[in-house]
Parts: structure tokens; sequence; C-alpha cells
């Protein structure tokens, strides 16, 4: 079945031009001109994927993605964030309120298409494998299940692949490049920088169960998970 995506953009001329390049790739597609809408109809139909612009009336993209990415129910819907900024600490601060990715206007429909693909199979719950138990920390491939004492704990779906990975390469250091390669895949494009801040989400998700500090960081190097001190 084709993904549905919502277009929340205030502008009807991007809504239309957005629409039509993901009609043309086979998508369905909703849209919303401002936060509140697009609320409303995360709500009511539940999409695959939000294309959320940064400038809003209202409420802003960036408070819309905080909100959907702290409430339970829609914490694991991927978001791309669309915005005319291009400074750095804008994109770091679109991924740490829990964008899943991020491109600046003016793009190409090809690379928006290019980096929809990327977002929808990094989210998918595609891992299959034994349940695999480290410290108490027991997580399961099929299921998408992650628990200490039989208590669950949340995180998202990225984070998730990158445990998974992690706790099937214990002790190994692994630089940003590779784990890029070995997450994400090497045929998707992801800054390096955007790999401290999907550890940095790992490291609060462990952090109830006591188990973020496993997360070692490497300085010069990259990370890697481990029991030892």
């Amino acid at each position: 079945m084709a993904a549905t995506i919502l277009i929340v953009d205030d502008e009807a001329a991007i809504r239309e031009m957005l629409g039509f390049a993901l009609t043309q790739e086979g998508y369905h597609y909703q849209v919303a001109a401002d936060g509140e809408q697009a609320w409303q109809q995360i709500n009511e139909f539940r999409p695959d994927l939000i294309l959320l612009d940064w400038m809003l009336p209202g409420i802003s993209g960036v408070d819309l993605a905080r909100r959907l990415k702290r409430e339970p129910s829609t914490r694991e819907l991927p978001v791309i964030m669309l915005t005319a900024r291009d400074e750095e600490e804008d994109k770091v601060r679109g991924l740490n309120v829990g964008a899943d990715d991020y491109i600046t206007k003016p793009f190409s429909p090809m690379e928006l298409i290019a980096r929809i693909k990327a977002v929808l199979r990094r989210s998918a719950p595609l891992l299959s494998g034994e349940v695999i138990e480290v410290n108490g920390l027991k997580l399961d491939p099929d299921s998408h299940r992650l628990s200490v004492g039989g208590a669950p704990l949340e995180m998202g779906p990225t984070e998730f692949r990158l445990l998974h990975f992690f706790l099937t390469h214990l002790e190994r250091v692994y630089s940003r490049g590779q784990l890029i390669d070995y997450v994400w895949g090497n045929n998707v494009y992801v800054e390096e920088r955007t790999v401290d801040v999907h550890i940095r989400r790992l490291r609060k998700s462990l952090e109830p169960s006591g188990h973020d500090g496993l997360i070692q960081t490497v300085r010069g190097v990259g990370y890697r998970f481990s029991t030892r001190s």
C-alpha cells in the first residue's frame, strides 16, 4: 500500500508542487495550512510521514514537531522539516526537537523523493533476528520492543535500529561515517552531525534504566557500546 504523506505548509503553491511530486511517485497525500489543522488531520487519519514547514502561522513547525515527539501516540511519526534556514545551528535545532530529516528550500523534487524514501525506509521496523539481552536490556527485533526487567522502554525507530546495531557489535568502536553506512545505509545522505543527535536521543531513552552510560564516546574516533567501565 502506498504511503500517505501530510504536507504542512501555508503556501498553496508549495502544497500544490509537493502534491504533484508525491502523486508522480505513487504516494497519497493530504494537506494542512497551519499547525492546528495539521494536528487535527494527524489524529484523524494518521499519515505515514509529515512534510513540515518550519515557518507556519500560529504554532510554528518546530513547536509542532516538538509536540508530536512528546505525545506517545505520535512519537514515532517520521517528520521531514522544510525550511529556508540553512545555518547549521538551525538544522541541529530541528533535529533536536525530533525531526528525522531536514531539507532546505529551494530543493528539487528528485531530492525530496529520495529523502522521503530514505526516512520511510529507516522508520519501518525492518529488523529481524533473535532476541538480544545485554545487562538486563532486552531487545526484540521482530516485535520491535525494548524492555528492562519486563518494563518497556520507549524510543524512536532510528534509535531502535542504532541500539540494535550496538547490541550486535559490542565493545567495537565505530566512527560516525561507519554508523551512517551500517544503520542508515550507504545510499542515504546523512550528515555526521546527525549521528550525534541520535546518540543523544538514544542515551536519553536509556536513562530511566541506567543503561545510557554503556554508550561510550571515544574521543576523536566515534562511539561504542560497552559493558566495561
